[in-house]
């Protein structure tokens, strides 16, 4: 396979899971308005922060209010990680290795990237978000069907699997991170059973609530979360999952026992972790090793590969 043709793949594969993951951030986030007292103001801002672009967002905006973060996050061109842009990205991918990938899929993402641009204003009103969401959510799970259903078992659907765990992954982390420390900044102790809310939402951003439930069977706590999501090999959005599923694909692939080991590093520093002492501060620098790791990860993926 051309490394061109690979890193086609793999990006493509990124970009959609990446539109994917913003669309159910900024879903969870609509929904807790409705969950919450009125009095308590629910940060936009840190959807911001998670995909590291509030340089760019302060650019553009004045402020970090509910529409210009969901005009920025979805259907602003000039931030290059808005979902409109990603769908862009996956369909110019799609666009070039487009004998690699079954036609069926090239017609949905295509699809996907034409319903999404012509959402461009309902998606701003309350009224008409979940539906557009919900949309591309929906249809990213069936091109990832679509994909995992009819393509050859080659070095081509390893590329692909691997670009889907690396950003799932590179996601999840972001999400562990800024949603548990700043969600609801102005809670007051008398509001503080509305913490349990907040790990709720951190847990439906990654559609991880009800096989939370059926796991841990307790109720939702902080350190009970964090373990869910971190470390449980058997949920496919936990970061141990997805380093899991990066070693399989490594495998799968040559020249890569240097990679593997950074991989098995990381799972190893997690293995490691004590959830029930880990304090925020601690947390987060956890998190920036994951967010570096990960970096590192896909650097030398880039120079191996690409």
């Amino acid at each position: 396979m051309l490394s061109r043709v690979a890193n086609h793949i793999y990006w493509m594969e990124r970009y959609l899971e990446r539109a994917e993951n913003t669309a159910r951030l900024i879903q969870v986030n609509t929904h807790l308005l409705l969950d919450l007292p009125r009095n308590v103001t629910l940060g936009w801002e840190p959807i911001i922060d998670m995909l590291s672009f509030r340089d760019v967002f302060y650019d553009l905006y004045k402020e970090a209010d509910e529409k210009s973060v969901i005009k920025f996050m979805v259907t602003d061109t000039a931030n290059p990680g808005s979902i409109i842009n990603c769908l862009a990205a996956v369909r110019e991918n799609a666009r070039i290795i487009r004998e690699i990938i079954p036609s069926e899929a090239w017609e949905q993402i295509n699809n996907l990237y034409i319903a999404a641009k012509a959402d461009g204003q309902s998606v701003l009103t309350r009224r008409h978000r979940f539906n557009c969401l919900h949309r591309i959510i929906v249809a990213n799970q069936t091109i990832t069907g679509l994909l995992g259903g009819t393509m050859l078992r080659g070095e081509g659907y390893a590329f692909l699997r691997l670009g889907r765990h690396l950003e799932r992954t590179d996601m999840t982390s972001r999400i562990i991170d800024v949603r548990s420390a700043s969600l609801l900044p102005d809670l007051s102790p008398e509001q503080s059973a509305f913490e349990n809310i907040q790990w709720m939402g951190v847990l439906k951003s990654l559609t991880a609530y009800q096989m939370y439930r059926q796991e841990m069977r307790i109720r939702i706590n902080r350190a009970d979360v964090l373990e869910f999501l971190i470390n449980n090999k058997q949920f496919p959005r936990s970061l141990q999952h997805g380093l899991m599923q990066i070693g399989k694909c490594l495998l799968e692939l040559p020249k890569s026992d240097s990679i593997s080991k950074q991989v098995e590093a990381l799972s190893e520093e997690l293995q490691q972790l004590d959830t029930h002492e880990l304090t925020q501060d601690r947390l987060h620098e956890v998190i920036d090793d994951i967010q570096l790791g990960v970096v590192k990860l896909h650097q030398a993926i880039d120079s191996q590969y690409f």
